[in-house]
């Protein structure tokens, strides 16, 4: 069993990874001048100590010598970083409540970060309370998409559409009327679009299921 990654350490392996997955591992250099560390021996240190922890093992004779180790069912820990709700709004903590083990071939887009849901207001767009959501922040929404937003100082996930006097948040859940948002309501932000969900299926089994969510008419 591995040991957990500190959060530099974490965000240093998921660069690695995302760069990995454009067919382009990154060289000290890169990785130093995306931290915006100014001396390549602070990058030496984090690489020795991450992989000490068995997640990489490196080359040193290679310019681009660092080899993911990522367990036989190669899956690597990403933070979830709050609770997000879908049905009464939820706070999104400031640090990581969990990590969970997210496939490696779930690329996450640059900047994007996971969620919790709690709630059931979603069920009939197939996302239930303790799915995670990816949430990507540098997404224009389009009417009809699944976003996350806060309101009043609380998190929401719902379906996204904007009218020509406000903005409507939607359920997929009879149960639940629609939020609606002035457009000039101050407390109200977006903060990405949901581009996939993971779910842990309680048998030992994880699934991913990336971009195609369900899409409401009208």
């Amino acid at each position: 069993m591995k040991t957990q990654l500190t959060q530099t350490q974490q965000k240093i392996l998921d660069f690695i990874i995302d760069k990995k997955a454009e067919a382009k591992v990154p060289t000290l250099a890169e990785i130093a001048e995306h931290f915006g560390y100014r001396n390549r021996s602070t990058v030496q240190q984090h690489l020795q100590a991450i992989e000490k922890k068995g997640y990489i093992k490196r080359n040193p004779k290679i310019s681009r010598g660092i080899e993911l180790l990522t367990g036989d069912k190669f899956f690597i820990p990403r933070p979830v970083l709050g609770e997000v709700a879908a049905g009464n709004p939820l706070t999104i903590y400031p640090d990581a409540i969990e990590t969970i083990e997210l496939p490696t071939i779930a690329r996450m887009p640059r900047d994007s970060f996971l969620l919790k849901v709690k709630g059931d207001s979603l069920k009939d767009a197939y996302i239930f309370s303790g799915d995670v959501v990816i949430v990507d922040p540098n997404l224009e929404p389009a009417n009809g998409k699944i976003v996350v937003a806060i309101l009043d100082d609380a998190a929401v996930v719902k379906r996204f559409f904007k009218r020509s006097k406000a903005i409507e948040l939607h359920s997929e859940n009879p149960e639940y009327e629609p939020i609606i948002i002035k457009k000039d309501y101050e407390n109200f932000k977006l903060v990405g679009v949901v581009v996939g969900v993971y779910r842990n299926m309680n048998t030992n089994v994880e699934t991913l299921h990336a971009t195609s969510l369900p899409r409401q008419n009208g």
